[in-house]
């Protein structure tokens, strides 16, 4: 009943998407990546460009990492591009997309969910997908109050769905499922009234809807401070790129003071982002933004921004390198920098 009632409201409202029109392991894969985290309207228009530039995985894998960092610059969550460059080096050194859900795990970035998803779109694979569509789907539709981000939860979600699919269509109930989720069961508002399901929805029978899924208590979200100093000079400015190990590795920044340890963001408790603790040369920099803010998934980060300019060229740490600022568009820089960036004066 379950399985039927959505296969049968797929075909007529699933959502028309290009690498729907497609088997090419290589464009779903892709499509996967990017659409992690991200909205697909927004992912949709970053696909089409990869898929523009780099139309074969070949292509992706002959590219450098400061060019796939470029051209996913906005999307944020950066690893997601790092993986996707390292999968692709992958996949063209073993001669070819891996056919199989365990040979698809092993590409850099590719846990179950992703796995089952390219596998059962580009290859047919009866793998279950469970994103959180799915888990809202299933605990509405089946009255489930078991948290989904516990492992018994993830478990038993995952064996649910798994019951479901049909070994036969795959592709066309993964895909049901997340569309139901985003379009007709979605988080808040679902359109119960006209729900192909709702004779044998629990949640809608017991009055649940806004109860399920249920998840456990969030993580502590910690809010950090970053101070920034634009030097232009003769026409130059001085960036450097973000070390492995924090966030937005790999991408660029313009000139951050650093703390006694060396570390640029600073605890917010312990820092007040004050003018007087900027490097001595920089003191008469003019503030351009000050607590400007911007979330990621456990920080939220509040930066000030400075601008110096001077004829003479500052002493910097090594990693720091002078380019010209016509070439600034050249080199991928977080969100964040992007919008201080865009205060600067010319």
């Amino acid at each position: 009943m379950f399985t039927t009632t959505l296969l049968d409201w797929f075909a007529q409202h699933g959502r028309d998407l290009p690498w729907r029109h497609t088997k090419d392991p290589y464009a779903i894969w892709l499509s996967e990546i990017i659409l992690q985290q991200t909205r697909i309207q927004q992912g949709m228009d970053y696909w089409l460009r990869f898929m523009q530039r780099w139309p074969k995985v070949e292509d992706l894998a002959s590219a450098t990492e400061d060019e796939v960092l470029r051209m996913w610059q906005g999307l944020g969550y950066y690893s997601r591009a790092r993986n996707l460059h390292t999968a692709a080096r992958q996949i063209v050194a073993q001669g070819g997309f891996p056919t199989t859900l365990e040979g698809i795990k092993q590409l850099k970035g590719v846990g179950d969910y992703t796995a089952a998803a390219i596998g059962s779109i580009a290859f047919g694979l009866p793998a279950a997908v469970v994103d959180g569509n799915v888990y809202r789907v299933l605990a509405r539709h089946y009255g489930i109050d078991t948290p989904i981000n516990t492992t018994q939860g993830k478990r038993l979600f995952t064996e649910l769905a798994q019951s479901l699919l049909p070994s036969d269509q795959p592709a066309e109930f993964n895909q049901a499922l997340m569309d139901f989720g985003a379009i007709q069961c979605t988080p808040t508002s679902p359109k119960c009234v006209v729900c192909p399901l709702q004779e044998t929805c629990e949640a809608l029978r017991t009055g649940r809807i806004d109860e399920l899924p249920v998840k456990e208590k969030k993580l502590t979200i910690q809010t950090v401070r970053l101070t920034y100093i634009y030097i232009r000079c003769k026409g130059k400015t001085t960036i450097h790129k973000r070390p492995a190990g924090g966030i937005w590795q790999g991408l660029w920044e313009p000139y951050a003071p650093q703390s006694p340890k060396g570390e640029a963001i600073q605890d917010a408790s312990k820092q007040t982002n004050n003018a007087d603790d900027l490097p001595l040369w920089g003191r008469g920099a003019v503030l351009l933004a000050k607590d400007v803010k911007h979330v990621l998934t456990h920080r939220i980060l509040l930066a000030d921004f400075y601008f110096w300019e001077t004829d003479t060229p500052p002493s910097l740490p090594d990693d720091y390198i002078w380019v010209k600022e016509s070439d600034l568009d050249q080199y991928a820089v977080p969100r964040l920098i992007e919008i201080l960036l865009e205060r600067l004066p010319r």
